[in-house]
């Protein structure tokens, strides 16, 4: 079974929603037998390739409600296992993060390419790194087991950008408009940081051949405070 995540890096949702999911798959009998891999979407897309502030410019975003909608992602987080630290995560460009995913799906597989993911999520989150900055998400790729040379090469050119280009183009193509959102065997999706259970049956299901086309979707809207981040 394929499963693709289409998510950000600075979505707070994708990162809760990954957990969950991999709590889900642990607890799937065909677990072995699942291949997952995470497809580039950009909630900001136009975000200036320099970090500013996460407070500033959500406040600025979102006004006042900003403060509670971290609030509550961070308490949320707590129960993940995730330390959200929003006072020194910063807005950041994640083009060049989504490249590099894309890099090591393609060169080194999906399960580095998980890893990967985590560590992206985990450095803008938690450390307040820059996932924007190329020296940064170098030495991020390297602890995730890429090589230096290869990162460094190409980061330092396009290679990859049209690749991760048609990607999110073919996202909004099938119709993704808040992540995460996870499409089952290219055929099935739910969109949202669902709990563990919603994510089993679901895995469950699909296994069986019984889940019926459509998507189980999240409320769209444009925040992050409904399970899933929309633009």
């Amino acid at each position: 079974m394929k499963v693709e995540i289409w998510s950000d890096v600075a979505c707070p949702w994708c990162f809760v929603g990954k957990r969950r999911f991999e709590q889900a798959l642990d607890r799937f009998a065909g677990k072995d037998g699942v291949e997952v891999v995470y497809r580039p979407y950009q909630l900001v897309p136009d975000a200036p390739e320099t970090a500013t502030p996460h407070r500033a410019w959500l406040a600025e975003r979102y006004g006042p409600q900003s403060v509670a909608m971290d609030a509550r992602v961070t308490e949320l987080g707590r129960t993940e296992g995730i330390d959200f630290d929003f006072d020194t995560a910063l807005h950041a460009n994640t083009f060049l993060g989504h490249r590099l995913l894309h890099l090591a799906e393609s060169e080194y597989g999906a399960a580095v390419q998980g890893v990967l993911k985590e560590a992206l999520l985990t450095a803008h989150f938690s450390r307040g790194a820059d996932v924007g900055d190329r020296a940064e998400l170098t030495e991020i790729a390297v602890a995730a087991g890429l090589d230096r040379d290869r990162v460094t090469a190409y980061l330092a050119g396009d290679e990859g950008a049209d690749a991760v280009r048609a990607q999110l183009a073919e996202g909004r193509e099938i119709g993704i408009s808040a992540v995460p959102t996870f499409v089952f065997e290219g055929k099935w999706a739910v969109q949202g940081g669902q709990e563990a259970d919603t994510f089993l049956q679901v895995l469950e299901q699909v296994a069986a051949e019984t889940a019926a086309d459509g998507a189980v979707e999240a409320p769209h809207g444009d925040s992050c405070a409904d399970g899933a981040c929309a633009v």
